[in-house]
């Protein structure tokens, strides 16, 4: 694995700045890196690798640096630039800036302290509780819709998995990775794609057919949010928990296996759409809420 990047001659860098951050440069990244240092790597994935970086400004970030010898990956780079432009919601990553030049494509992200939600579901030591977990899977449900709802045409992300939902300090779930995202044409509800998603997450119509639409990111969220109740992956058969207390929140863990399901819908036109997915999470999250502060309470009583 070569983490430290060649050094190549200076190039005139094109620097897209997105919203209304600086623009920065080659030169900086590799400064805010260490010159991408494998102590500052924080992930990696088929793309490109991803490090910690701290800006001139003091400003820590991190820096998604693609694979440059990989074609898809360079098209993916200019599909997600498209894509976030103009993307504004508190549930998705902030893209700070872009870098691209003969040396280096790259996103200047926020950097989000509390990793993937794949970390959470994993790693040892690290644990959600049931509230925890609806609410990482509400802020997300509330992302799709505003992808899906909040602008003037439907982005499909197509990649919708727990290694791309990132949490930040605060625990705030945010959703990012738009390499293979598709903006749909107006009056159009589908389109159609080579390129797919991560098996065991995709829809079978997406799988098949190649078919892209709106239910096929409402079915990939199905199958996270039974993965998230069960901390099973999607390829696996056993689904048994042991870290959830049945006895105690099982009307809860039901709504949300029927909300799963409902999601999960063979056909397409069959599956909720996200907007109701967001209520009947709510409702759920406040019903935890109320049951856990009564909890709370009584336990103090005594």
């Amino acid at each position: 694995m070569k983490w430290q990047k060649k050094q190549k001659s200076k190039d005139v860098e094109k620097v897209t700045e997105i919203g209304t951050y600086q623009l920065i440069s080659y030169h900086e990244i590799r400064q805010a890196t260490n010159n991408f240092d494998g102590s500052n790597l924080i992930g990696e994935g088929s793309s490109g690798f991803v490090y910690k970086g701290t800006l001139s400004s003091g400003i820590v970030v991190a820096i998604k640096d693609l694979d440059l010898e990989n074609d898809q990956v360079c098209k993916r780079f200019d599909t997600e630039c498209e894509v976030v432009r103009n993307l504004r919601h508190r549930n998705l990553v902030p893209v700070i800036t872009t870098c691209s030049s003969d040396s280096i494509r790259a996103f200047v992200l926020q950097y989000m302290s509390n990793r993937s939600l794949e970390n959470w579901l994993y790693r040892e030591y690290f644990h959600l509780n049931l509230l925890q977990r609806v609410t990482v899977m509400l802020d997300t449900a509330m992302a799709i819709e505003y992808l899906h709802h909040g602008n003037d045409t439907p982005i499909v992300h197509c990649d919708l998995k727990p290694a791309n939902i990132l949490l930040d300090e605060d625990m705030v779930a945010h959703v990012g990775d738009f390499g293979i995202s598709k903006i749909l044409a107006i009056s159009k509800s589908m389109a159609h794609t080579e390129t797919l998603g991560t098996l065991g997450y995709i829809a079978p119509e997406y799988g098949s057919e190649g078919i892209v639409s709106t239910s096929g990111d409402v079915y990939s969220y199905g199958i996270m949010l039974l993965e998230v109740l069960t901390k099973r992956r999607p390829t696996l058969e056993e689904i048994c928990n042991e870290n959830l207390d049945l006895r105690k929140s099982e009307i809860c863990i039901a709504s949300m296996v029927e909300l799963a399901l409902d999601c999960t819908m063979e056909m397409p036109e069959s599956r909720i759409a996200m907007k109701y997915v967001v209520k009947r999470l709510n409702k759920i999250k406040n019903t935890l809420w109320k049951y856990s502060n009564l909890h709370l309470s009584r336990c103090r009583s005594f």
